[in-house]
């Protein structure tokens, strides 16, 4: 297997390698490093879908990629405005990248509010495809443009192609029974077309894809296909995109393996599969539809096959009680939530940890506080994950840092919530979640062995010499209880809310037994067996650059950004949170400075100034938005230098 090739740096532009001029009559094919595309356009022009299949298609020609889904968070947002634009922002290249990328090469603007909110982004030179039709006085006055942004010389710094999409779609569909008003619902697959046309993406994908989803619809689904190749041949043909381009596929960025494209959270789902199976364990996913967690719930429920169970309550409450009813029957139990869910699931996760169950509660973070901004990224829950309960209710917080590693990051949740009886925080985000990126199927063999051995029999023997079953009698490594199926002959035991006594599980209001337990079960967290960080410093580096969850990705375009410039920057990026490795105090005591840049007001900054008495500096953002790697290598170099 080959090793990981990383690119030396993330540049907001794409590099041109090279121009291949064509015969007489054909275009030019340049080829570049890196492209970053943004479609933006009114929630229902399809951007997401337009997005999801030239992401699909990029994938399947073998190009590394990160993108960044981004949409209001109402269901059909006032079209043409401002607070209404739904954009999608895919990054591709021939390397190894990490992040979206900071700035758009190409902008698709369906209408005026699409320019006009991200125009602001996109960097001198870069090309914006624009949909003339949309540029009328109303919709241009509806924004903000006192004159037409494409006649006033305000777009004179860009490569600007205006194209009548809405007039090309129609006039392509003529020969369909369609009126007006359904042929301009496929100006999207003519944008797609002309893009595939310009980056040479393979088309067989998506014409596949829209037969598939309009089975139904025939006729629809010829109309889709139709314009597609409209905006392909528009491409071919037309003067005004005189030049086409290529990005070669990332042939050295990936150990050898088959490849898929997935999200976050498909891969999450998937991880819940595998760990299921893994620990031959039905899964059961009881749960409360919230955005950005839904499409977990969506998707698990597509795989019975597996002996997957899924619940859709009646709201968080109901989502986590059934979760953790089903682990006490004997399964592996998850519920899935956002921020304002986990507020409300709070005494039942206590409950778990009382009743030592094993129950993975993934919070997939979003901008808050209350309903705050449910389409929109935060790190603002890792404090809550942490103690957001009543009395002294520790629970273990894993977090993963890219897409693809959320099928990992849920097999180790499942790992520690199964070995050490105990409910385990998943933390992942909207970024993580929407986001999506290239991902090595593994092979089984490199999968964990989650196996657990279920109590059989009685485990403890009274001085009288009886033989009777103690739930809370531990395990002398892990201080994991033993685990009873339900209707177990001799193992009946008792259940609730209420402090057990130690061993026997009875209940107690002893104070000097409420002190072991709680202390027993910290104790049990505590000592959770957790990989050491791992640190990459070539340079020995005087300034420590700490990371966890979706800040990977930017925080690793910035320090390759600053090594490629000669500075010395070392990095580490958590995964367990709760209880944190061992080797960690050690680390941070190497260095001179510790930054943690984090997307909430400095929560991880607070545990580790807390516990190590480290004086970490905090770098934060809450704007519903991840880091730019332009912005953190600029914040990193003011903290090398200060």
């Amino acid at each position: 297997m080959t090793s990981q090739v990383s690119s030396p740096t993330e540049q907001a532009d794409g590099a041109v390698l090279g121009e291949q001029r064509g015969a007489a009559g054909t275009k030019d094919v340049r080829r570049l490093e890196r492209v970053i595309i943004r479609f933006a356009g009114d929630s229902g022009d399809g951007m997401q879908l337009t997005g999801d299949r030239f992401t699909s298609e990029t994938a399947s020609f073998g190009n590394d990629l990160s993108t960044l889904p981004n949409f209001p968070a109402e269901i059909r947002a006032p079209a043409g405005t401002l607070p209404g634009v739904s954009s999608f922002q895919l990054h591709f290249a021939d390397h190894d990248i990490l992040t979206p990328g900071d700035a758009p090469n190409v902008l698709v603007a369906m209408n005026p509010a699409a320019l006009k909110a991200n125009i602001g982004d996109l960097p001198r030179g870069a090309e914006i495809i624009v949909n003339t039709d949309e540029f009328t006085k109303r919709a241009m006055q509806k924004v903000g443009y006192a004159a037409s942004p494409l006649e006033d010389g305000s777009l004179d710094g860009y490569q600007l192609h205006p194209v009548p999409l809405t007039t090309l779609t129609v006039e392509a569909l003529k020969e369909f029974d369609l009126s007006r008003k359904e042929a301009e619902r496929s100006k999207n697959m003519f944008a797609l077309g002309l893009l595939s046309w310009m980056y040479h993406r393979p088309t067989e994908g998506t014409e596949k894809f829209l037969r598939t989803k309009f089975a139904k619809k025939p006729d629809i689904a010829a109309a889709n296909i139709a314009a597609f190749r409209a905006g392909w041949n528009f491409g071919e043909t037309t003067e005004d995109f005189a030049v086409s381009y290529e990005v070669a596929p990332a042939a050295q960025a990936f150990p050898v393996g088959t490849y898929r494209n997935i999200s976050g959270n498909l891969a999450l789902a998937y991880g819940l599969v595998a760990a299921s199976r893994q620990a031959d364990l039905p899964l059961y996913l009881g749960s409360y539809p919230i955005t950005p967690a839904s499409d977990i719930l969506h998707e698990l429920s597509k795989h019975k096959n597996f002996g997957v169970r899924t619940f859709q309550a009646e709201d968080e409450i109901a989502g986590i009680g059934a979760a953790l009813g089903a682990a006490f029957g004997g399964a592996l139990a998850v519920t899935t939530t956002s921020g304002p869910g986990v507020a409300l699931k709070s005494e039942t996760i206590g409950l778990a940890v009382s009743l030592e169950l094993p129950l993975l509660v993934v919070d997939i973070q979003r901008g808050g506080p209350s309903t705050g901004l449910p389409t929109k990224t935060e790190q603002a829950d890792l404090l809550q994950a942490m103690y957001g309960r009543n009395g002294e209710a520790p629970v273990p917080v894993v977090a993963p840092r890219t897409p693809a590693d959320c099928f990992h990051a849920a097999l180790e949740a499942a790992r520690i919530a199964l070995a050490y009886r105990t409910p385990v925080f998943l933390l992942s985000d909207g970024y993580l979640a929407n986001g999506s990126e290239p991902w090595r199927i593994p092979e089984l063999d490199e999968l964990p062995d989650l196996r657990v051995r279920f109590a059989t029999g009685p485990n403890h023997t009274l001085a009288d010499g009886t033989e009777v079953f103690w739930p809370y009698k531990r395990d002398a490594r892990t201080l994991a209880r033993p685990w009873a199926i339900p209707g177990t002959p001799g193992l009946e035991h008792r259940i609730g809310g209420i402090e057990k006594q130690d061993g026997t599980g009875n209940i107690s209001y002893d104070p000097a037994n409420h002190d072991f337990m709680v202390r027993t079960r910290q104790a049990k967290v505590d000592g959770i067996d957790v990989p050491d960080i791992e640190v990459d410093d070539p340079d020995r580096a005087r300034t420590l650059v700490l990371g966890w969850g979706s800040t990977y990705g930017p925080i690793t375009a910035a320090v390759r950004r600053l090594r490629t410039a000669g500075e010395a920057i070392a990095q580490a990026h958590l995964r367990h949170l709760n209880p944190f490795p061992k080797n960690l105090g050690t680390v941070l005591e190497r260095y001179d400075k510790v930054v943690i840049p984090e997307m909430n007001l400095g929560q991880l900054a607070t545990l580790v100034r807390a516990k190590y008495l480290v004086d970490a500096h905090s770098y934060n953002q809450v704007n519903g938005m991840p880091f730019k790697a332009e912005q953190l290598a600029t914040a990193l170099k003011e903290a090398i230098d200060g």
